[in-house]
């Protein structure tokens, strides 16, 4: 009888991930470890660093950036790896298309001037007016990340700080953060810190429908069909949400805390996100 006719090659994934960063109350290793060790149940996977991506990434049929850490730390390699995917046509997960963090941190500022629920956000001296009068206002970087260079001045000192560099928003004392995770466009879980000052202190969160349509109308917005997105928000004393972040580019996921069929039926999307993208 003849020989059976191979079987068609598994998709190789290359999965871009840090996993010696240390990150303030979070494991990024261990999430990343479990992730892949999951997901070699539908691809051939291969894990490098950020800065390996570029010499290593037309030997597979899809690139995976997940917590490879702030590009802050190395700026002129993922401008090179966004280049180079770009001129050879990789196929990258997250898509290259994200209009949150993945571009830095305009969008605050164009969300802000469309009048979106968000954090109001100024760049510059002239436009403080527009914020609210508050005792403290947080001074950031435009390419921040992880509270990295992040400052709390009084508006005094504003006018030698905003010079289109850094993004100033009020200090907003609010009841509680609260982040939607979501794979292309389809709601998966939500945690939130019950006390604002430990950030990381994530319990499951039960998003109610008025929640979901605030988390949606940002995910729209951004109009990534393929990748991972947290929607970070806070709850106002008021009683509303406002947006903190959109974390397209490596959002870290907290999978540890979840119930397991809560993180099993992620990893069954992520997956399934993943096939699309091929």
């Amino acid at each position: 009888m003849p020989a059976p006719a191979p079987s068609s090659p598994r998709p190789r994934v290359l999965y871009v991930t840090d996993l010696a960063y240390e990150a303030r109350g979070r494991r990024y290793c261990d999430e990343d470890v479990f992730l892949t060790s999951r997901l070699r149940a539908w691809f051939d996977i291969a894990l490098c660093h950020p800065l390996d991506a570029v010499a290593l990434m037309d030997g597979f049929d899809l690139v995976v950036v997940r917590n490879s850490g702030p590009v802050l730390n190395y700026q002129a390699a993922y401008d090179c790896f966004r280049a180079e995917a770009v001129r050879r046509g990789t196929r990258v997960h997250n898509r290259l298309t994200g209009k949150g963090d993945m571009a830095g941190k305009q969008y605050l500022l164009d969300l802000t001037a469309a009048g979106y629920p968000v954090i109001p956000t100024v760049d510059r001296a002239a436009d403080v007016g527009r914020l609210p009068a508050v005792d403290e206002y947080a001074v950031k970087p435009k390419l921040g990340a992880d509270s990295i260079g992040l400052e709390f001045v009084d508006r005094e000192r504003l006018a030698g700080i905003a010079d289109g560099e850094v993004l100033v928003q009020p200090r907003i004392h609010f009841a509680y953060e609260v982040s939607f995770y979501f794979v292309d466009d389809a709601f998966q879980y939500a945690l939130y810190a019950p006390d604002p000052a430990r950030r990381w202190d994530l319990e499951p969160y039960e998003a109610t429908a008025a929640d979901l349509a605030f988390a949606r109308r940002f995910v729209e917005w951004n109009g990534t069909d393929h990748g991972i997105q947290r929607v970070d928000a806070c709850r106002t004393p008021e009683g509303g949400l406002l947006l903190v972040e959109l974390e397209d580019l490596n959002p870290y996921l907290s999978l540890d805390l979840l119930p397991a069929a809560t993180r099993d039926a992620f990893v069954d999307a992520l997956a399934a996100s993943l096939r699309r993208a091929l």
